[in-house]
């Protein structure tokens, strides 16, 4: 459930056609290498915010329902943009940071691991996730969906010459919308959840 949830708000398949568009003089070994340093960047920073969660929420004074209807904004917000077909606008890549890649030695921490995948959305989503499971052994496997999805995002990065060949324009876009409505669901029990929360702590004062 965490790993579906945590996939699907990144969406590495909607992240291919760009990532391509970046990618246009690079070798095939210069691919794979850049690859491999995104998927560490995207793992790096958002096991980072994981596990500084309850720091942000406690420095900045944000309760947890507050982080869960704001994330849940952000994440509904992300499913629209995916379902508009204007993934890379949602994640603040516009045709100017694509030229600026282009130009650019290395892209693989920005714009490819953020926020191209590591976006508002996931972030704040594991944030909610480390407040709101306070027991180790749970953590530990949030830790390994970060993992897996890192795992994930390195072997798409990889494929997307042929996944791009075998799904087309088209089939890519077909996915990131079904994607985009299972995003926007998310960020809907993500609201649902903060707002209940909060009612019911209000209640109780």
């Amino acid at each position: 459930m965490i790993f579906a949830s945590l996939f699907t708000v990144v969406n590495p398949l909607g992240a291919v056609p760009v990532w391509l568009a970046m990618t246009p003089d690079y070798t095939r070994i210069e691919r794979n290498r850049a690859a491999l340093m995104t998927s560490l960047y995207f793992f790096l920073i958002l096991i980072s915010f994981f596990l500084a969660g309850t720091f942000i929420l406690n420095f900045f004074g944000i309760s947890l329902n507050a982080m869960r209807i704001a994330g849940g904004l952000i994440i509904l917000s992300s499913g629209y943009a995916l379902l508009s077909g204007k993934f890379a606008e949602s994640r603040t890549v516009g045709k100017k940071v694509k030229k600026e890649a282009l130009e650019k030695t290395d892209i693989t921490f920005s714009p490819m691991a953020m926020p191209m995948l590591s976006g508002p959305g996931s972030i704040s989503l594991l944030i909610s996730l480390y407040a709101e499971h306070t027991g180790w052994d749970i953590r530990a496997i949030i830790a390994l969906a970060i993992l897996a999805t890192a795992v994930l995002v390195l072997v798409i990065l990889r494929s997307a010459p042929f996944l791009f060949k075998l799904l087309g324009v088209g089939g890519i876009r077909a996915m990131s919308r079904i994607m985009g409505f299972l995003v926007m669901a998310i960020g809907i029990e993500y609201i649902i959840a903060g707002v209940v929360g909060l009612v019911d702590s209000l209640t109780k004062q």
